[in-house]
């Protein structure tokens, strides 16, 4: 017979150290506990993420702090007792406390600024000064260099001496003596290489670097396309300026992930979590968009009016404009999606315009064939059964359904696909081609093909 120990709860053992009123109790429990854990606890207890903070050592603050929620870091820092806020920002790695600084009104960062120490201050004031969204302020100056002429003893002994100060020793670099990279290494070839080896020995000349003034999505395609967990940052004449590692690009990626999801749905991206953005900035953001989708809509109006004496004369067609538009609104938005996601992937280029464009006609054409024939079923059955009187010309009110909804399904596929490439063109964001834009540009074209089409068919007859 065995015995089940059952395991306490987190966010009960975190009770009992609070109730137990004992700093050191409450200091031990967080100290011992996985950052991602003490993250969580924070976000459970939004009114203690200060004393969460304050009561764990200085370095584990820095790791729960950086993984956390632009937010929280916003509410911890206001909280903390000033003494303690500084030791947390001089600490943070400077590639996380620049990220942090840029979510902030600048004359919080001013103030903040001042509590750092001057080295600090310095490497802080510097990626600054890069431009946002580049490179620059994702890197970070801690990283371990050597010479070539180093014996791998010389570098065993650089990195015990000034490793624990850098981002990783998983690569190390090679610079000469001007500061301009020659080459990266990684650690095992030094820990398996012979003591008295040259560094020049185990060099291949084969490396990978960014320039500081790349765009972060750069560094994210480039990441994902070489196995590498950091790249080393260079300016335009090849010195060493710092590293780049993969966890800062993975935010990079998310970032930029959640900011095309809002644009594809409509909005303008947001800079803060949907919770903490005030009401009157969220109006502002989905308000411009709107207002572009309603003028939009106004020419469908438009389109419809000009159709007025075809919509009187055959009324029976306006029972299908609905479903006319949202085909084409549907078929243009798959393909825009499709596209956008295909782009950000890597999967095609601008250059690929014209393979696109012939798979889109093709792959069109069949689906507007589909949509097409469950449209003039539709009417058949729907006439043969008696639910719905189409008039003695159904036929031909079916075959204008069954064309105007390839024509139509064909256009939506085609501008959803071509959209994001010109965008792209235009050095524009393909995101912005989002569903709700495509959408409307179908309809306002679709209502023109509709009653072309049923201008062809029906002329003489019903118009």
């Amino acid at each position: 017979m065995s015995l089940e120990i059952e395991e306490i709860p987190l966010q009960q053992q975190f009770d009992e150290a609070m109730a137990s009123q004992d700093k050191n109790t409450l200091k031990e429990f967080l100290n011992n506990q996985n950052i991602s854990d003490v993250a969580n606890l924070i976000y459970e207890n939004h009114d203690l993420e200060t004393q969460i903070i304050s009561n764990l050592d200085i370095h584990r603050a820095t790791s729960v702090f950086k993984i956390l929620d632009t937010a929280e870091q916003k509410i911890i820092i206001k909280n903390l007792p000033p003494f303690k806020s500084a030791e947390l920002l001089n600490e943070l790695p400077p590639d996380d406390r620049v990220d942090f600084f840029e979510e902030l009104p600048t004359g919080t960062v001013r103030e903040l600024i001042k509590t750092l120490n001057p080295e600090e201050r310095k490497i802080t004031l510097k990626l600054l000064g890069y431009p946002e969204n580049s490179v620059g302020r994702l890197m970070t100056p801690d990283y371990v260099y050597i010479y070539e002429y180093n014996t791998v003893d010389e570098v065993l002994q650089t990195i015990r001496h000034f490793g624990s100060n850098s981002e990783t020793i998983d690569v190390i670099y090679v610079i000469n003596d001007q500061g301009e990279l020659i080459d990266d290494i990684r650690i095992k070839d030094f820990i398996l290489a012979s003591p008295q080896a040259k560094v020049s020995e185990l060099m291949d000349s084969r490396y990978i670097s960014l320039n500081v003034h790349d765009d972060q999505e750069i560094a994210s395609d480039i990441f994902k396309m070489n196995n590498r967990v950091a790249l080393p940052v260079t300016d335009d004449k090849n010195i060493l300026l710092g590293i780049i590692t993969i966890d800062d690009v993975l935010w990079v990626a998310q970032e930029e992930f959640s900011e095309d999801m809002q644009k594809m749905g409509g909005t303008e991206a947001l800079e803060e979590p949907y919770l903490d953005i005030s009401i009157i900035k969220l109006v502002k953001k989905r308000a411009g968009w709107l207002v572009i989708l309603f003028l939009s809509e106004m020419l469908t109006a438009t389109a419809m009016q000009f159709f007025q004496k075809e919509i009187e004369a055959a009324t029976v067609l306006a029972l299908f404009i609905p479903l006319i538009m949202s085909s084409g609104g549907n078929s243009g938005s798959q393909a825009s999606t499709l596209i956008i996601q295909a782009m950000a992937l890597g999967e095609l280029t601008i250059t690929d315009w014209w393979r696109v464009m012939r798979r889109e006609i093709l792959s069109g054409l069949l689906l507007g064939i589909i949509l097409g024939s469950i449209g003039f079923l539709r009417i058949l059955v729907w006439q043969n059964l008696h639910i719905f009187d189409y008039g003695i010309y159904w036929k031909l009110v079916a075959t204008t359904i069954f064309f105007s909804l390839i024509g139509i399904v064909l256009w939506g596929s085609l501008m959803g696909s071509m959209l994001p490439l010109i965008l792209k063109k235009l050095k524009l964001d393909p995101a912005a081609s989002s569903a709700p834009f495509v959408a409307t540009l179908v309809d306002v074209t679709g209502i023109v093909i509709y009653f072309s089409v049923a201008y062809f068919f029906l002329k003489g007859i019903l118009l």
